[in-house]
């Protein structure tokens, strides 16, 4: 009987283990918020491979540089939590980790390359920052699970410039922010440093961003105080240990007196003593320059100036009747000495340029190329309207070939369901990027563009405008988070696939289960398709509500961005109409001008379509129309039922929190819908 006790209790004991031991795995899970992002550490399942890791990540040789110090913190983080080792960092050759220089100039300050060489990893590079880079390479190993018995990796980045523009206001706001309030807390810097900021670098660094804008293009220009630029050092000191330089949106009245108006963001003052902000004025001129040398003074490594000028009321050269170009270069002149750019939008609204706004940016900039100093960077958006959910590429791209241009493209989903909808917009950038402008043959595309290929260029560069807040999950919406990473890593390779940064977004942020990955990719690759179908359908631009873009405003918006009746629907741009056409090369040009030709992609931005055109399906447009307008409600639904398949492989707090932002999208999608259908119904032929 003694003996039954004994054993029933060594049983009641080992049930009581296993419970608690679960209890507690399921305790860490529900603890998630999604604050890791993709540097979210797990311990790897894959038995075999996991002791791989340990054999070749227990000893590193840090290679001496100036972000020794964060790399040997950075692997201490991963590998405690991946393989639950914490690595011996030894200045010897029998380190399983070998880091060092080498004397390939061709890997540029940025490139690495990684390979297995006899059962040790080789981490080479040119300059400090490729160790930096290699090293996350080598984490994002891991987080992936690939097997390291075949490494022969190299990486050059494609740009040189890899920039997040953040709209974040001095108050606290974010203009089109849709994850909380600002990063940037002003009234406590300099004095408190937030460990959010390292966190914010060190995502930033681990998918290749080297540059970040820290305020609105709509600038306050009291940025650029003094007691404001030592909040901004401070900001600098944190994100250059991870190579990240500081710009900021300058408002090009700053030389003038202080305002008495209360709209300190307009053109009515700015933070100097001038009375003017006219560049042909020596004294503006000079305080630009004495400002310019107050800034690196407190901040070394500087990156330089974001201009919005002259747009939607915003100060700029030509309230003096003087031309972008004249604008720019004298702060470029300032920044000059001390390695400093400038980057000029070219998104201008002015109405005296042309009725059709979409022209406008082609027309105002094209005539002043060559006319910008060398370190003057154009940036363009994707398109030429709006950061619409499906534009034809700007055609500056290509039109421009002496001054450099680098494309800006929106993260945030300002047009495109904001924090609510999952929208992934990796394949949007792609269609951007991939396209064929034409300008020397066929093969032009925008990346090769970008990167030099086509015409010589000084500056190679990518901005995207950012969607951080200070939300727990940075983004609002998890799965925004994957916009951010896919930005950062098309910034550092255009080329890249995105089944690719897909596949490693899903690991890194969620699991390496398959049925997970599976079910996570089917859930976001049609997202965006589906979303500009249904919201934007064949390139109908500007459909949301003007105060929030993101409701219906069919009826805002019809007759005056574009025409409906009982006919047809859309924008006459081709040689009859607007003549938008003519802005691209000839076979471009051709082909959106032709209905029979252009894609259908684009048809209503280049088209006013009848309701009976037969499109390629054999269909007519009408039906096709009506068809596509459904297709974010299908999609939600279907996004809901996959989530659901896959709730036992995911943490529960995170699942709820998708889960709750797919309602929200289904509820609004229908909104959305039912308002088209309301609209639409009066003026197509069948009912």
């Amino acid at each position: 009987m003694n003996n039954y006790y004994f054993y029933l209790s060594i049983i009641l004991l080992c049930l009581y283990s296993i419970g608690h031991s679960r209890g507690q795995a399921q305790t860490v899970q529900n603890t998630d918020t999604g604050y890791e992002l993709w540097l979210n550490y797990k311990p790897v399942q894959d038995l075999p491979l996991k002791q791989s890791y340990i054999q070749l990540y227990s000893q590193v040789n840090l290679p001496q540089c100036k972000y020794d110090e964060v790399i040997a913190e950075e692997l201490k983080r991963c590998l405690k939590a991946t393989l639950g080792i914490t690595p011996q960092f030894i200045s010897n050759t029998r380190a399983s980790i070998q880091m060092s220089y080498c004397k390939d100039k061709s890997l540029g300050m940025e490139g690495y390359l990684i390979r297995n060489n006899n059962n040790k990893i080789i981490l080479q590079a040119y300059s400090d920052a490729g160790f930096l880079y290699g090293t996350f390479h080598l984490i994002r190993l891991i987080q992936c699970e690939y097997p390291l018995d075949r490494l022969n990796i190299r990486e050059v980045p494609a740009l040189d410039y890899r920039q997040l523009n953040h709209w974040d206001d001095l108050n606290g706001n974010i203009e089109r922010g849709y994850a909380g309030k600002t990063l940037w807390k002003w009234d406590e810097l300099p004095e408190r440093l937030d460990e959010r900021y390292t966190d914010y670098a060190r995502a930033n660094a681990s998918i290749g961003i080297n540059g970040v804008v820290l305020n609105n293009v709509n600038a306050d220009p009291r940025i650029l105080r003094r007691d404001y630029l030592k909040k901004v050092s401070a900001l600098a000191h944190i994100l250059r240990k991870y190579n990240i330089r500081i710009y900021l949106a300058a408002n090009f009245a700053a030389p003038m007196k202080p305002s008495s108006t209360p709209d300190v963001m307009k053109k009515w003052g700015g933070v100097g003593e001038l009375d003017t902000a006219n560049p042909l004025d020596p004294n503006v001129q000079e305080w630009w320059n004495t400002k310019v040398d107050e800034i690196y003074s407190l901040i070394p490594d500087f990156g330089g100036f974001l201009v919005k000028a002259n747009s939607e009321g915003m100060p700029g050269p030509q309230d003096y009747h003087c031309t972008h170009a004249e604008g720019a270069n004298v702060l470029a002149r300032a920044l000059k000495p001390h390695g400093g750019i400038v980057i000029w939008r070219t998104f201008v609204y002015n109405p005296q340029i042309d009725k059709d706004r979409i022209k406008r940016s082609y027309k105002e900039f094209l005539p002043l190329d060559g006319k910008f100093d060398e370190n003057v960077i154009l940036q363009a958006k994707n398109g030429a309207l709006d950061f619409q959910p499906i534009e034809p590429a700007q055609p500056l791209f290509g039109a421009m070939k002496q001054t450099s241009l680098m494309p800006e493209l929106q993260i945030t989903q300002e047009y495109i369901g904001q924090s609510t909808y999952l929208v992934y917009l990796a394949p949007m950038w792609k269609e951007f990027l991939n396209f064929d402008t034409y300008c020397k043959g066929a093969g032009s595309n925008i990346t090769k563009i970008i990167t030099g290929k086509v015409y010589p260029t000084k500056y190679r560069a990518m901005a995207g405008v950012a969607n951080t807040g200070d939300s727990n999950n940075w983004t609002g919406h998890h799965f925004a988070q994957a916009n951010w990473f896919a930005f950062g890593r098309l910034a550092w390779n255009p080329k890249e696939t995105i089944e690719k940064i897909t596949s490693e977004w899903i690991k890194s942020t969620w699991n390496c289960d398959r049925s997970t990955e599976r079910v996570i990719t089917q859930m976001m690759m049609p997202t965006w398709n589906n979303y500009a179908r249904s919201h934007s359908p064949y390139s109908l631009g500007l459909t949301t509500q003007v105060s929030c873009h993101y409701r219906a405003g069919f009826d805002i918006r019809a007759n005056k961005e574009w025409k409906i009746d009982n006919k047809g629907i859309g924008t006459n741009r081709t040689f009859n109409g607007t003549d938008y056409v003519s802005q691209y090369f000839p076979t471009n040009c051709t082909h959106f001008n032709d209905i029979k030709q252009c894609p259908e992609l684009y048809l209503l931005c280049f088209h006013y379509v009848p309701w009976n055109h037969l499109m390629k399906s054999g269909d007519t447009f009408e039906k096709e129309f009506v068809e596509s307008l459904k297709q974010g409600v299908q999609q939600v639904k279907e996004n809901i039922q996959l989530w659901r398949s896959i709730r036992e492989k995911i943490d529960s707090r995170r699942f709820e929190e998708v889960m709750n932002c797919l309602l929200k999208e289904q509820q609004d999608a229908k909104a959305f819908y039912e308002s088209a259908v309301g609209f639409f119904s009066a003026y197509l032929p069948h009912k």
